[in-house]
């Protein structure tokens, strides 16, 4: 390699040759829109933990994904905020449930949005955990086919893609015999598979109404330490029929987007969760920071490894991108 001053890297820095030479590309088909659909509500609720971001009805969550395709954004997570809660989380799978019920709205409006939905019970529960419950104990084998149920109940409403969340043992198989078993063998399943048991989630458990009623979820989440761990959990997720996987949180763990990237070739997403939004947008508005890291900290995320990113911030980042 040539050193200076015959090798000058700056030459490569000029303001219009900058961008011809960029390693990593950030575009709006790399990001999905996290949606909050809550049945109870007539019009839409700001979340305070995450300013910007609100809790929808039903039509307003179809309006609000015609506004993102506006932008370009044509990939959308559903997350759901019910009007009844039990034991068991029923209205999970619920034919006329929220989510059901968002989906078929969307897809008759907008069938080429890509729609992708949240397969967990926490939203749903009474206690809420991400599975059935005995005393203090998560039960893991009586999840599964409750988490079936879920996915084929989303599959037969039009979603695109299924999301299990709960980190249960054996979930993406249960939901794969499920999906297949219910003639939904195309239905794509993007995993949590390594989903930590994190501080930065405590805004979202707010948007939707989804804090536990006892202890944590350190039983089932993925310890914050452990980094071989979660190649494991990707790996069985992957064997069991995960078409996508994901790392969640981000930026605590662009270390595990790189390590699951290097090792795997399957398509990657990362969550840049709601705890990474609001100190984000606090700093902002405190005048910490100004709206430029928010492209920087998404670009990291991508030239992590990841090829999706779900973020809070991708109407704005898209409205930049224009």
């Amino acid at each position: 390699m040539a050193e200076f001053p015959k090798l000058r890297l700056r030459r490569l820095r000029k303001s219009n040759l900058r961008k011809i030479f960029r390693e990593v590309r950030l575009g709006p088909e790399n990001l999905i829109v996290p949606v909050f659909v809550d049945e109870n509500l007539k019009e839409r609720k700001p979340i305070e933990s995450m300013p910007g971001y609100f809790r929808l009805p039903v039509d307003d969550a179809v309006r609000e994904v015609e506004g993102c395709l506006d932008l370009g954004l044509e990939s959308f997570i559903l997350f759901g905020v019910p009007s009844h809660k039990d034991e068991f989380g029923t209205s999970a799978h619920d034919r006329d449930g929220v989510i059901q019920r968002t989906v078929r709205k969307i897809k008759a409006e907008f069938p080429d949005a890509v729609v992708i939905t949240d397969v967990c019970l926490c939203e749903y529960t009474t206690h809420g955990h991400c599975g059935v419950v005995s005393g203090e104990e998560i039960l893991n084998d009586d999840t599964l086919p409750i988490l079936g149920r879920i996915a084929v109940s989303h599959a037969e409403a039009g979603a695109d893609i299924v999301a299990p969340s709960g980190m249960m043992d054996g979930m993406v198989g249960a939901i794969r015999k499920a999906l297949d078993s219910a003639g939904f063998e195309t239905v794509p399943i993007m995993s949590y598979a390594a989903k930590y048991a994190s501080g930065f989630y405590s805004p979202f458990r707010e948007a939707a109404e989804s804090g536990y009623r006892f202890g944590d979820r350190k039983g089932y989440q993925m310890d914050i330490h452990n980094a071989r761990e979660a190649l494991r959990e990707i790996e069985l997720d992957i064997k069991e029929g995960a078409d996508v996987i994901m790392v969640k949180p981000a930026l605590p763990y662009l270390d595990i987007i790189r390590m699951a990237k290097d090792r795997f070739n399957v398509p990657l997403a990362a969550y840049n969760v709601s705890g990474e939004y609001s100190m984000i947008k606090a700093a902002i508005e405190k005048g910490w920071l100004n709206g430029d890291v928010i492209y920087e900290i998404l670009v990291a995320i991508k030239r992590a490894g990841a090829d999706l990113i779900i973020t809070y911030h991708a109407k704005e980042m898209a409205e930049k991108l224009q």
